[in-house]
């Protein structure tokens, strides 16, 4: 990591640090919130002797990332929201034929065409639904342009290392926003991992090698299956990745992720402030779901609630509620359609979710 710092756009310095991680393809359609993100692939990968290629449709930009990961190129594409959903069918061609990639979703308000301010409404087609088929992929989720660097070269290692896509979930905010960013020294590419299942050719001393998602035989589809699933067991156990903050003692614990996270941060500062004993719990892997942390904070005995805070209406707030599995209050609050949770409604969310269980656990007694 240089450490020099630099002004950069989140979606600029995501693409610059892909780039540092051995991208040298990239396949894109525009839309907004993401286009500085193939606009500056567009400029750099000339210079990188890579490929840049916009192409006809979303669609088409998919199925040209599975080319280029059949024949082993460490190989991105970028999109939003509306675009992510025409891209689905080919990310599930991906994980059927056990093929790594990053998948760059800058996310806008939804559905249909919504609007083009930030969002976060598609962490159910991220973590569920990503495609029709027993699957998953990795999903992680920055919440700094710092951050949008790190994941870049993060998400490549990991997708390679399982050989399952990988998508970065962002958002409008983190897209459009400047920070100072470190980005990544650039990677050796002759010691990028050594693919030896992909389609690079035969060069006349071993059999040649096949890339496939479809298997007619019913026992071998399972088998098939259930052997991918051995490796999400493996992915479950070694990359749940989340930050806690100052959630030590907290009785009230806010779980955020992305920008979002950035303003439950400033809202634990204010509840602190007044004396309330909150702390934040922030997922980098919206899957593998950070599980454990859950647990652990179960724990420890402090926590008595948690409370899911979205830029949507209500969707990780399911995946809280399947780890705590009723043994405390879990509640939400969001907002959606582009709009932007503040700070002080968060903190005055959290001060009467306390306030309620302290009166539940008195009439209990």
């Amino acid at each position: 990591m240089s450490t020099a710092k630099v002004l950069m756009k989140g979606n600029e310095a995501l693409a610059e640090a892909a780039i540092r991680a051995g991208c040298r393809h990239f396949f894109g359609y525009p839309i907004t919130p993401q286009n500085e993100l193939a606009a500056y692939m567009s400029k750099r990968m000339p210079q990188v002797e890579g490929i840049f290629l916009q192409a006809e449709s979303e669609i088409s930009a998919i199925n040209m990332v599975y080319g280029a990961s059949a024949a082993g190129a460490r190989v991105m594409t970028s999109s939003s929201s509306p675009g992510i959903s025409l891209k689905s069918e080919g990310i599930s061609y991906l994980a059927a034929a056990d093929l790594p990639a990053v998948i760059i979703n800058v996310q806008r308000g939804g559905p249909g065409l919504g609007s083009i301010q930030p969002s976060q409404a598609d962490y159910w087609q991220a973590t569920r639904a990503m495609g029709h088929g027993d699957f998953h992929i990795l999903v992680f989720a920055p919440s700094t342009v710092q951050e949008m660097a790190d994941m870049a070269h993060v998400a490549f290692e990991v997708s390679d290392r399982y050989r399952v896509p990988a998508m970065i979930l962002a958002d409008g905010l983190l897209g459009q926003m400047m920070e100072p960013v470190a980005l990544p020294e650039e990677m050796d590419l002759a010691k990028l991992p050594v693919k030896d299942w992909a389609l690079s050719g035969t060069g006349g001393v071993r059999p040649p090698l096949i890339v496939n998602s479809m298997h007619l035989q019913s026992d071998e589809l399972e088998a098939t299956n259930l052997e991918r699933f051995e490796r999400y067991a493996a992915i479950k156990a070694e990359e749940q990745r989340v930050e806690l903050y100052r959630c030590e003692d907290a009785e009230v614990v806010a779980v955020a992720f992305g920008a979002c996270a950035r303003v439950a941060k400033s809202a634990i500062d204010l509840a602190r402030d007044a004396g309330i004993k909150a702390g934040l719990m922030r997922p980098l892997t919206l899957w593998p779901w950070p599980e454990r942390a859950i647990e652990d904070l179960i724990a420890a005995g402090n926590v008595r609630a948690f409370l899911s805070i979205e830029m949507s209406l209500g969707q990780m707030v399911d995946d809280i509620r399947l780890t705590v599995n009723g043994r405390l209050p879990v509640e939400f609050y969001g907002r959606t359609g582009g709009m932007i949770p503040e700070p002080q409604a968060v903190k005055s969310e959290l001060a009467e979710l306390l306030a309620r269980c302290e009166a539940a656990e008195g009439g209990d007694a």
